[in-house]
């Protein structure tokens, strides 16, 4: 997945390629990494996403397609759930920091900016919306 996180990995072929049942490497997979194999790809793609927003010329469109997501909708909405910011505000935060970050190994700096998916887009989403009424509700008393 990590060579090829453009493409298409459901369940049913990554356990067909280690020749295990989908049960057991989802299990697995998630023991291994703590995450389920979709975040996992997940995160692969936003880091993906975001080291071409920050090195090339391509619009976001072809970042979105080149990263694996079938619709730029998608893309976005996705990008800005786990990152918390859009692709084009990425995008000028990388090319205004990436010149003072240019000595750090790119090693180093894909750990440190790897989005934390430890929790689905839609837990976050629920967490998020929780909070809001919870401070409405202490705003009114």
């Amino acid at each position: 997945m990590d060579a090829a996180s453009d493409e298409h990995w459901p369940v049913w072929r990554l356990a067909r390629v280690s020749c295990v049942s989908e049960a057991h490497f989802a299990r697995s997979f998630k023991e291994a990494f703590g995450i389920p194999p979709h975040r996992y790809l997940l995160t692969r793609r936003v880091e993906r996403a975001t080291a071409l927003l920050r090195d090339t010329d391509l619009s976001i469109t072809e970042v979105a397609f080149r990263t694996g997501w079938r619709s730029l909708g998608t893309f976005g909405r996705t990008f800005r759930d786990i990152t918390g910011k859009n692709p084009g505000d990425i995008r000028a935060r990388e090319r205004a920091t990436g010149r003072e970050l240019g000595r750090i190994p790119a090693c180093v700096l894909s750990a440190v900016q790897r989005p934390n998916l430890t929790m689905s887009v839609s837990e976050k989403q629920r967490q998020t919306a929780d909070d809001i009424k919870r401070a409405q509700q202490e705003e009114a008393l």
